[in-house]
């Protein structure tokens, strides 16, 4: 166990909540003005995870921290004489299922080797042949402009989350049917939203997760959203997106130098949510 005076956990608390609010200011501004924007608002909407709980830290498992009684009665959380650690051994019995599979698929993509010819078409292929899209704004290139950039493409998409979007012409045209069953045999770290979700899955993780690893996964998962909309078929450039036009060498080429960038970062998040769990279960272990 990893012991924190009281001054230095709360000022590691502190310091948490002034990030997190700077990460989340714009969000909730807009929130409290009831406007929306396509690319910053989609962490909040998609993943349906309030900036509350990115303010709360968490020092991860294998920590105890000093004169913290008022978090003794938070749920995970146990006392151990004088200090208040969390209550590893209660999480993992209890979400046992879910440790596991997050492990699976965390381990799986952090093992294998990195895909970087699906140039972010996804988003393509969940408006391809369609009148409605899920944004309002307009088409890049228009309808037909869009369909023949899809029918001009391999579509390589490895990740069912984004795969189930596809519009019904675009299922087929996939490379690989995808299964949710096969998330864990094919989640592949090039992938954008599977760099995204290493944020869902520090969420999932709730104390097992130091609050640093939890900030940093958000960050990562904001950062990749931007090329993610920057790269997509709409024009959003009223909300400040250049387009990373994939259509053409120039843009695949900027696409895959950004996506290697995100691949790195997201490799070394993953490597740290495992060693988040590792400790988690020796210290839960230990406790037994």
């Amino acid at each position: 166990m990893t012991v924190l005076a009281v001054a230095d956990w709360r000022a590691r608390e502190a310091r948490h909540a002034e990030r997190a609010d700077a990460l989340t200011a714009d969000h909730r501004g807009r929130a409290a003005r009831g406007e929306k924007h396509p690319i910053d608002d989609f962490l909040f909407s998609y993943y349906s995870y309030k900036p509350a709980v990115l303010r709360r830290w968490h020092p991860g498992a294998g920590v105890e921290l000093e004169d913290a009684a008022d978090r003794a009665a938070w749920r995970w959380y146990e006392l151990c004489g004088d200090m208040v650690r969390v209550d590893a051994a209660a999480f993992l019995a209890e979400k046992a299922v879910l440790v596991d599979a997050v492990e699976r698929i965390v381990r799986g993509a952090l093992n294998r080797p990195a895909g970087f010819g699906c140039f972010g078409l996804h988003e393509w292929a969940m408006v391809y042949r369609q009148d409605e899209h899920r944004h309002t704004a307009p088409l890049r290139l228009g309808q037909t402009g869009t369909d023949a950039v899809v029918e001009g493409h391999d579509l390589r998409c490895t990740h069912f989350d984004a795969f189930r979007f596809f519009t019904p012409d675009a299922v087929p045209r996939n490379r690989v049917p995808l299964t949710r069953d096969d998330q864990p045999a094919l989640e592949q770290p090039g992938c954008l939203h599977a760099g995204m979700d290493v944020y869902k899955w520090s969420i999932k993780l709730g104390p097992l997760v130091p609050g640093e690893l939890l900030l940093d996964a958000f960050t990562l998962a904001r950062d990749i959203r931007r090329l993610d909309m920057e790269a997509s078929p709409y024009d959003l450039r009223a909300w400040g997106a250049e387009p990373v036009a994939i259509e053409t060498p120039e843009g695949k080429a900027e696409y895959v130098r950004r996506q290697r960038g995100f691949t790195d970062r997201g490799q070394a998040l993953r490597q740290r949510l495992l060693d988040a769990i590792e400790t988690a279960r020796a210290v839960a272990s230990v406790a037994a």
